[in-house]
């Protein structure tokens, strides 16, 4: 698999790496372009992947996400087990929301904290070992998996002694969940110079080195901002910071700092695509502006194994939010998962994740859990594309 790196002509060689015909290119970046209003130059990107062949047709190549691994985000579900089940009939709380997302024919969740409404079986928290093990029989009754948590991660570096408890204690519910892995939503550090990527380099490879001992993968979450460019060289500024960039991206500066046997990622496809739109030109060391269009794919396929979980969330285009897509249920927008899933491999080995932080609403209760099903039918439908 050929990575794209190409700093010239990178629009063409974009076209070419998503296999987008070269008049649908030029047609998408004219549709794009002519409705932007702060969007960059590029505006195209999320355009190209309109061209994205769902794969609903089961007649063509092999599943591209098994059975097994189709998994989901327990924060698209948030307002389900936060729910009072005395005052509604629809599913409420972690044990009736596992029932239905398993009726949905999901097989794995990855959780976004142990909280759920009071009134729910087992009470509100269940951030604790006695919980652990209730969350662990009902995942089991319904042919769940857990497969991470958006949970803790100490904020403290070095180590305090209660941060340090406090990680403990979560691997030890991670481990009696049954999780393979444990995580965070957020990046590691949101600064753009190298010496707080080492910093954060350092404190990870420590954390990940706790979680090893007791066999857990500890992972770290992407937002836009962390595929943005790294400023590394060129002119200080007042504080002696570097102003400009050698093109190096700030977690691909992490992958390289961190031990591949003690840290692991979890990449957001919906904001490597919102990365992908907003960071495609940098200043140069020398001051020259450079074109350099971030492909997730072929980072992760140069990584493969350092991604062992995806959220898979799905957009269709904007040209007026700044991001050049809103958020909207797996399968329903234009990113092109059929070629990110067939670009990656390794499908037996990564567990997407389908999430979307818009499903709750507040005027329509059965919202999430309707289009949690809706995501999974269009997880399960793609397919490879026969050659």
């Amino acid at each position: 698999m050929t990575a794209f790196n190409d700093e010239s002509g990178s629009g063409d060689a974009l076209r070419r790496a998503l296999g987008v015909n070269r008049r649908r290119f030029l047609s998408t970046c004219t549709a794009v372009a002519a409705g932007a209003i702060a969007a960059p130059v590029l505006g195209a990107s999320p355009a190209l992947a309109q061209d994205r062949g769902r794969g609903h047709d089961h007649g063509r190549g092999h599943v591209l996400v098994p059975p097994g691994k189709r998994g989901i985000i327990l924060y698209t579900v948030r307002d389900a087990t936060a729910r009072d089940p005395l005052a509604s009939d629809l599913p409420s709380g972690f044990r009736e929301v596992f029932k239905q997302l398993a009726r949905h024919g999901y097989r794995q969740v990855e959780f976004a904290g142990y909280n759920q409404h009071a009134n729910a079986s087992g009470g509100a928290s269940l951030e604790s070992v006695a919980g652990a093990k209730l969350l662990r029989s009902w995942l089991d009754d319904y042919g769940l998996r857990a497969q991470g948590n958006h949970g803790f991660i100490p904020s403290s570096w070095p180590l305090t002694t209660a941060d340090l408890d406090n990680f403990k204690k979560h691997l030890e519910i991670a481990n009696i969940i049954g999780m393979d892995h444990m995580g965070t939503g957020g990046d590691p550090t949101g600064s753009s110079y190298p010496a707080d990527w080492d910093v954060a380099a350092d404190k990870w490879n420590a954390l990940g080195r706790i979680a090893r001992r007791e066999g857990i993968k500890l992972y770290t979450h992407n937002h836009d901002s962390a595929y943005g460019f790294l400023l590394d060289g060129g002119p200080l500024d007042a504080q002696g910071r570097p102003t400009r960039s050698s093109g190096i991206r700030k977690l691909e500066y992490f992958l390289k700092a961190t031990d591949p046997k003690l840290v692991w990622l979890e990449m957001d496809i919906f904001w490597a695509h919102v990365a992908q739109y907003k960071f495609h030109t940098y200043t140069a060391h020398d001051g020259s502006t450079r074109e350099k269009v971030f492909d997730p794919a072929g980072l992760v396929a140069r990584n493969n194994k350092r991604y062992p979980l995806f959220h898979a969330k799905d957009g269709v285009v904007s040209t007026t939010n700044g991001m050049g897509y809103d958020m909207v249920p797996f399968g329903t927008g234009v990113i092109d998962y059929t070629t990110f899933f067939s670009r990656v491999g390794e499908r037996n080995y990564h567990n997407p994740m389908v999430e979307d932080d818009n499903s709750p609403s507040a005027t329509d209760p059965a919202q999430s859990l309707r289009e949690a099903k809706i995501s999974y039918d269009n997880l399960a439908a793609l397919r490879a594309r026969r050659h």
